[in-house]
């Protein structure tokens, strides 16, 4: 993908939707799978994977298969990751969102 100006404005505005955002700060610390999504965000599957191909599709996000369930981390190999790293230091921690996943038990269900 090129860093033409209406690359970065698409990548931007994939960013500016609140979930997709979230997301991307979840995956700052740590992999996710669909399932742990779901649950945090409390949306349909279909939902989530939906957000997600969209970051897939613009290379922000690298999928991993663990048996028959898929992982995502944030593609810190992607032309446009210091962009997005950039726009993570101005948006608050999601950290909450992981341990409140732990906290339920809910860390582990894609296991």
């Amino acid at each position: 993908m090129n860093m033409t100006l209406e690359n970065q404005a698409a990548v931007l505005k994939l960013l500016g939707d609140k979930t997709r955002l979230s997301m991307i700060g979840l995956l700052e610390h740590q992999e996710c799978c669909v399932c742990e999504f779901v649950e945090i965000f409390s949306m349909s599957q279909p939902a989530i994977s939906q957000h997600l191909r969209k970051l897939k599709d613009a290379g922000l996000v690298n999928e991993s298969r663990k048996g028959q369930w898929i992982y995502y981390s944030l593609n810190r190999d992607s032309a446009y990751f210091p962009m997005v790293d950039d726009v993570l230091k101005h948006i608050p921690s999601q950290q909450e969102k992981l341990k409140w996943l732990e906290e339920q038990g809910l860390k582990i269900s894609c296991d």
